[in-house]
């Protein structure tokens, strides 16, 4: 054991903290890498399968209802695990949130339509909010803020099998008809189930934590007022575009949020310390700017991460499982940004400039994925997705560990619970807008590339004579696009957002209009998401520079203020 470590377990000891060894901190490793792989393979094995749950549920356009009541509930969970694990103990509450999500993942597998499946997985994030941030606030619990770095690197283990695995496996059952007499996406939620049981199992045997009560009243209003701000404004970012932005209902929600938001404010600060997230905690600049840029990040990397399947899917015809194996890129520079950053952070104790480089490549790799059309080579998507992943992985680890170095120990279940609500708060939005955006734009982008296209030699001679695709579907298409071109406009658009597995069923020069269509869409996602991240860019500059010191949860003095959040303020 270090010097480090040393004096790090004697203050633990004098604290109330038993003194851990590697061998004990690795076996509670396991049973909280089993339950974030739990939420960590769901989010990437759905995102592979969502096009084929979507296609057939019949609303590819309102998918995003399933991400984001998916996200506003483990949003809102999240803070309120923090507060809960400090009064009964973040073993019972991680045991709870496992039960929750498995329940969750078994209704996803009775859903019927859009509407149920995303209702089924608010109850799957309302279990998820509490996997991540419990099992962050565990590990910054038991291990010293220099030595954090380096434990970390499991879970980032967990994130990268869970990435690698997700979208293949998702593929997989997406692409399979029937299995055992149930629809194949249907196993996308059915699989959790037992890794859940073996999750479950593990968390009781081996989760020996030594829990010391801390009285707290429960915030429910801050959550309620937090609701009442989140649910309008994201109703809007989904129907906007079918209400108008200046529609009186779109004003109504615009409306309910504004007072929710200053509910929201007032509450807190009428909480004070038992507020769901204490606003003193934004007094302390480390906090305030990684929270800002994790709002950011969030936006931008669910943004991408939300358009890059369907890209892969819908314009280079990819089956799910071919969708999954082509994000591995992503995956692969996810971890070697996470692994690079936690080994230099770990040797130097320093991690401001990491977030300052991630978001910088995000905003670039962005930019580049603007130009992707139609006609991109896929090996050109792909060296923008390794970056991608460089620029996510530069910025997961070192932001949580700012946040949790720049709190006293009281604080870093709340902290921790606060810097991953901050980016759920970025990817609720995000998924809402960015997806609003793609399908606002989609139909309009497609009726433009039918303008163009349908009157060349290419798409008429295809017309009168298609000879690739399946010929009942080449038919059928022909059929309505004579009958739109008699109504006066192609009329096309709009039924490929309610199912678009018919398109690479066609003739490729059939095919050619939507697939333009959709990407030059994607292309107006991916530019307004990297003007998106240019904000989270500026918001790491405020980062201040900071030493991990060997005491846990106590920040190190910066070169211009003391971030350690004092007792009492």
């Amino acid at each position: 054991m270090s010097d480090t470590t040393a004096e790090t377990a004697a203050a633990d000891a004098r604290a109330g903290t038993p003194a851990l060894s590697h061998k004990e901190i690795v076996t509670i490793l396991i049973g909280l890498m089993l339950g974030m792989f739990l939420a960590a393979l769901d989010q990437t094995i759905v995102a592979s399968a969502m096009r084929v749950i979507a296609d057939d549920l019949n609303d590819l356009a309102g998918q995003a209802w399933v991400t984001t009541a998916y996200l506003i509930t483990s949003t809102i969970a999240t803070p309120l695990y923090g507060k809960l694990g400090d009064i009964y103990g973040r073993k019972k509450l991680f045991i709870f949130a496992i039960s929750i999500f498995t329940i969750g993942s078994m209704l996803c597998t009775l859903a019927w339509s859009i509407p149920s499946l995303a209702a089924f997985r608010a109850v799957q994030g309302i279990g998820a909010g509490g996997l991540f941030s419990l099992a962050l606030a565990i590990i910054g619990d038991i291990v010293p803020p220099r030595e954090r770095a380096k434990y970390q690197g499991y879970f980032l283990a967990v994130f990268g099998t869970s990435s690698v695995l997700g979208p293949v496996i998702g593929g997989f059952f997406a692409g399979q008809s029937a299995l055992l007499g149930v629809t194949g996406w249907r196993w996308v939620f059915l699989v959790n189930v037992p890794i859940a049981i073996a999750a479950l199992i593990v968390v009781s045997r081996t989760l020996h934590l030594r829990h010391t009560r801390r009285d707290h009243r429960v915030d429910y209003w801050g959550a309620l007022s937090l609701s009442v701000a989140l649910v309008p404004l994201l109703i809007v970012a989904e129907q906007g575009r079918v209400w108008g932005w200046g529609s009186g209902r779109s004003i109504l929600c615009y409306a309910i949020g504004l007072v929710g938001l200053v509910a929201f404010f007032v509450v807190e600060r009428a909480m004070g310390e038992e507020a769901l997230i204490p606003l003193r905690l934004f007094t302390n600049r480390t906090i305030a700017a990684a929270s800002v840029s994790s709002v950011f990040i969030g936006m931008g990397m669910f943004g991408g991460l939300a358009a890059i399947p369907l890209y892969l899917q819908i314009v280079k015809g990819s089956t799910p499982t071919e969708a999954g194996l082509q994000l591995l890129p992503m995956t692969l520079g996810i971890m070697a940004g996470s692994i690079v950053s936690g080994q230099l952070i770990s040797r130097t104790g320093r991690y401001r400039h990491f977030p300052i480089m991630g978001s910088a490549i995000l905003v670039l790799s962005l930019f580049g994925f603007h130009y992707v059309g139609a006609d991109t080579p896929l090996w050109k998507m792909m060296i923008g997705m390794f970056f991608f992943g460089i620029g996510l992985g530069f910025n997961f680890q070192p932001l949580t560990l700012a946040v949790q170095n720049a709190v006293d120990r009281r604080d870093i279940g709340v902290a921790t619970s606060s810097a991953t609500f901050t980016r759920q708060i970025g990817g609720t939005l995000g998924t809402a807008v960015f997806l609003s955006i793609l399908f606002s734009q989609a139909g309009t982008k497609i009726t433009e590339a039918f303008r163009s296209i349908a009157p060349t030699a290419q798409f008429q001679a295809a017309r009168q004579h298609p000879t690739g695709g399946n010929p009942a579907v080449n038919q059928h298409f022909i059929q309505q696009f004579e009958a739109a071109q008699q109504s006066g406009g192609t009329g096309l658009g709009g039924s490929a957002l309610s199912d678009s597995s018919f398109i690479n069923q066609l003739d490729p020069r059939l095919a050619r209009p939507f697939l333009v269509g959709f990407s030059e869409a994607m292309s107006v996602v991916f530019l307004v998401a990297a003007g998106v991240l240019v904000l989270a860019f500026i918001a790491s500059l405020f980062l201040p520079h900071v030493d991990l010191g060997p005491k846990p949860g106590a920040a190190g003095a910066p070169e211009d203020e003391a971030v350690a959040v004092p007792a009492g303020h």
